[in-house]
């Protein structure tokens, strides 16, 4: 007969079983501590109505060398002679085979999956967790790549967006200036266009700056037009900038702002990829939108196409310009070209135009920065075109 002790919540916590031995009919408890020194409660969980076989089958096999080697031995490879064999499939192989598997030589169970692969055939490689061969061509990640460029900055992203939101690729934004971009946000969520808010960190990944202004495009490049192209629907009155060597991408965008603000539309460059560069669109603070690249392989042959197109060619200079710009009449159709700081324009350039003109001053500083002077210079063509 069992008498049990119940807990608060109804479970048996210790029975007691009577024994005829006991004299004095009374339950003997159990020790606390048993003979293999481990608490009662384990050997509950153990069973410790089993016999003495049952436990030694149960533990001898520790002491079996061979047994041993079979219960661990999938897990060392390289000790096999068809290394392939043993391998597993992949990282997660252990994860997909829920069940053990019978070694076909000892019989024993093994956590991994053993999988038997061709001779010559090549293992499956693993990028982060997608297991197979990508079925993007290469040579076409490529070209997209070169399609795409990353502007950042709040006034150049809000320009973009206004102006050709068809061309983002994706976007990324920090916390703070989500309110300011409520209505690009809403349009990318309607055009399935892929955005993240972000972090500081993960920021300046994604812009590849720390002068990203909270917002990074991931856009479209606009294609440079060529010559023939602009001047096929080129204005009465038109003012277009040349630059010839004016590769700094802070100059860039501040020539570019300047353009905006003064009405130029069409710039002249040998490389006109240099406007589309995520520095010269940020420091255009959205002027960049506005201006269109004139692609110019062959520089000397562009001018020469809008010369005979009815441009007057305005070389600047400030050592060797003939005409202080005070006393300039600029042309109301002119390309107005601009060089380098350290050099300036050069020889066969300076000889090319049909005028020169530099800005005069006090004589302190050897010239003025490039992107200063095409703001001084096209402000003077506003004043006396279109002012």
């Amino acid at each position: 007969m069992n008498d049990s002790y119940e807990g608060k919540n109804g479970k048996v916590k210790v029975m007691y079983v009577r024994s005829e031995d006991n004299a004095d009919n009374k339950p003997k408890k159990p020790s606390r501590r048993p003979e293999n020194g481990r608490g009662d409660s384990r050997d509950n969980k153990r069973g410790d109505n089993r016999d003495d076989k049952n436990r030694d089958n149960r533990r001898g096999d520790n002491r079996d060398d061979k047994n041993r080697d079979n219960r661990r031995g999938d897990n060392k490879f390289s000790r096999r002679d068809d290394r392939g064999a043993g391998k597993p499939s992949g990282r997660g192989a252990s994860r997909n085979e829920s069940k053990p598997s019978r070694d076909s030589e000892g019989g024993s169970f093994s956590p991994w999956k053993t999988v038997s692969r061709p001779a010559g055939e090549e293992a499956i490689k693993e990028h982060d967790g997608i297991t197979g061969k990508s079925q993007i061509d290469p040579e076409q990640l490529r070209r997209q790549r070169l399609e795409e460029t990353r502007i950042y900055g709040e006034n150049a992203c809000q320009a973009m967006f206004k102006n050709r939101p068809d061309a983002i690729v994706r976007a990324w934004f920090l916390q703070d200036v989500t309110p300011r971009f409520r209505d690009a946000l809403k349009w990318m969520a309607a055009n399935r266009k892929a955005y993240h808010v972000v972090e500081e960190e993960e920021m300046v990944k994604a812009a590849r700056t720390d002068h990203h202004g909270g917002v990074c495009f991931l856009i479209k490049k606009r294609v440079g037009h060529d010559a023939e192209t602009y001047l096929k629907d080129a204005p009465e009155h038109d003012c277009v900038l040349a630059l010839e060597d004016v590769g700094n991408p802070h100059n860039v965008g501040a020539i570019m702002r300047s353009c905006a603000h003064f009405g130029v539309k069409g710039v002249i460059s040998p490389d006109s990829a240099v406007l589309e560069s995520g520095a010269a669109v940020r420091t255009a603070e959205g002027g960049a939108e506005y201006i269109q690249g004139i692609d110019a392989d062959n520089f000397a042959q562009t001018l020469d196409k809008f010369k005979k197109a009815g441009y007057t060619l305005v070389a600047t200079s400030s050592h060797k310009g003939s005409v202080p710009l005070s006393k300039a009449q600029l042309p109301a159709k002119m390309v107005l070209i601009l060089g380098q700081e350290k050099d300036g324009l050069s020889e066969s350039t300076l000889n090319q135009g049909d005028m020169s003109i530099y800005i005069g001053g006090t004589g302190h500083v050897e010239s003025l920065n490039v992107s200063v002077a095409s703001g001084v210079l096209l402000a003077e063509w506003w004043r006396q075109h279109q002012g």
